[in-house]
């Protein structure tokens, strides 16, 4: 579904038109929590007031476009409002993005968007020693609020981690190729991986994601993400493609099973191959602890090898999202396979 944004400001509330639909929804004070398939636009007024007036004890998370409160309606059901700072431009782009990309997305592994907001209120202040009227934006975007913590937090057994790394891999597939026009976050790390109650991954945070016509490599002007989630094509050329993502994918992988300081490690410290070994070594002690299975080692050896594919500093080399997808889906399946056969990199093509 492609989207026009129109900015019809009409009491200060900023309307949407949806093309092919004609017509523009306006959401100002409900009782109940907004739970209509379609996302809805919402008054500042009612985000001020299920937030308690964006109070610090309703503080869920910041970063660097803006704070996420807990929205409690009067119902029960919670909602997480990210309220956007107000600088002009960088901040608007962001919201665009991260509104006209997500209303496009419908995916267990991509968190829903609920509603959004953007209004012009009009504020007196100082300017040049002269009092005058000025508009202050304010923007922010509702979200299904999800109670499992995100990846950073994440302390599980092997069968759970499997099953968010391959829900992270799914809702990343459906970005790049579930969608008439590919979507790339361009922001992947820990942080941005949200875990609902039944700990089901779900991707958040899209600011930074563009949506391309196409799947060629193009080069951006701007220079934005989170350090260590970068591939080097970007960070040296500013070049963005579908690897991108893999690569921070990869990364993400990485210190899902080897900790925190994993990706470190491998690119710093030890050799690919010692660092397999090392991996290996860590979670062989479950296994000698009947904490987990052998076939469950052998899982892990596999995810590890396949992320270590998805941070090659050759683009070229690295997996595609669909690929991924398929390995981990064949996984389970395989036999046992001998680690130090062939590239010490890349999966054995004798399981």
């Amino acid at each position: 579904m492609k989207i026009n944004l129109y900015r019809i400001y009409k009491c200060g509330l900023l309307t949407y038109k949806l093309q092919g639909h004609a017509k523009a929804s306006r959401f100002t004070h409900t009782e109940n929590y907004p739970s209509a398939a379609e996302p809805m636009a919402m008054s500042f007024q009612e985000l001020h007031r299920i937030t308690d007036g964006f109070s610090q004890n309703r503080l869920l998370g910041k970063g660097g476009f803006g704070m996420v409160y807990k929205g409690v309606y009067d119902n029960g059901e919670v909602v997480a409002v990210k309220k956007l700072h107000n600088r002009p431009g960088l901040v608007e782009d962001q919201f665009k993005n991260e509104l006209l990309n997500l209303v496009t997305v419908k995916h267990q592994n991509i968190i829903r968007l609920v509603g959004y907001c953007s209004e012009a209120k009009q504020i007196v202040d100082e300017h040049k020693g002269k009092k005058d009227l000025f508009y202050r934006e304010e923007r922010a975007i509702c979200l299904e609020y999800l109670q499992g913590g995100n990846l950073e937090e994440l302390l599980s057994e092997w069968e759970e981690l499997y099953r968010i790394i391959r829900g992270i891999c799914q809702g990343l597939k459906h970005l790049h190729t579930g969608c008439k026009d590919p979507i790339y976050h361009l922001d992947l790390k820990p942080a941005n991986i949200l875990l609902d109650s039944n700990r089901i991954p779900k991707i958040g945070d899209f600011g930074l994601s563009r949506l391309l016509a196409s799947t060629e490599t193009f080069v951006t002007k701007t220079y934005s993400g989170t350090t260590g989630y970068m591939p080097p094509e970007y960070m040296h050329r500013r070049q963005i493609s579908s690897k991108f993502d893999v690569f921070s994918l990869g990364v993400i992988i990485i210190e899902i099973i080897a900790g925190p300081e994993g990706y470190y490690y491998y690119k710093c410290v030890m050799s690919p191959q010692e660092f397999i070994n090392h991996v290996t070594e860590n979670w062989s002690k479950r296994v000698q602890e009947k904490t987990m299975s052998t076939e469950e080692l052998l899982e892990v050896q596999r995810c590890i090898n396949l992320a270590l594919r998805c941070v090659e500093d050759n683009q070229a080399k690295r997996p595609t999202i669909t690929e991924i997808v398929e390995e981990l889906d064949m996984i389970s399946q395989y036999a046992p396979f001998d680690a130090d056969a062939g590239d010490e990199t890349t999966l054995s093509q004798n399981y």
